[in-house]
């Protein structure tokens, strides 16, 4: 007895990697994400390392999470890789409070996003 395994929602030449509670908003977070939409991973990764955006740092380690899952999970090519999907979500929201004029409150939002990546191995070129 016990659970059945569950089925890979996934094809064979893919892998996937996501990272939860990341502490920015959804929407600056998917500027980045559109950037390496459909580029190999090598030009992902170097678009993102010298990328100005803050939140670039955390979307490489999730891209090179995604190609080490390929690597040593699904034995794929590294070298074949491309960013397939990079989709952003939406996370818990932080609610804080700030004094203001006359006994009256600000309130201060602070929102966390999910992202996953994943990579797919492209056919052998004839």
């Amino acid at each position: 007895m016990g659970k059945k395994a569950v089925e890979r929602d996934l094809a064979d030449n893919e892998a996937k990697a996501f990272a939860t509670s990341i502490r920015t908003s959804p929407r600056k977070l998917n500027l980045v994400a559109e950037s390496i939409r459909g580029l190999s991973v090598a030009s992902a990764i170097s678009q993102l390392t010298f990328s100005k955006r803050r939140i670039a740092g955390a979307v490489k380690k999730v891209v090179q999470s995604a190609v080490a899952n390929a690597e040593n999970n699904h034995q794929l090519d590294v070298d074949r890789l491309v960013v397939a999907e990079a989709f952003v979500g939406k996370g818990i929201v932080m609610k804080r409070f700030h004094a203001r004029a006359r006994g009256r409150s600000g309130r201060i939002e602070k929102p966390f996003s999910n992202l996953t990546v994943i990579v797919r191995e492209r056919k052998e070129k004839v």
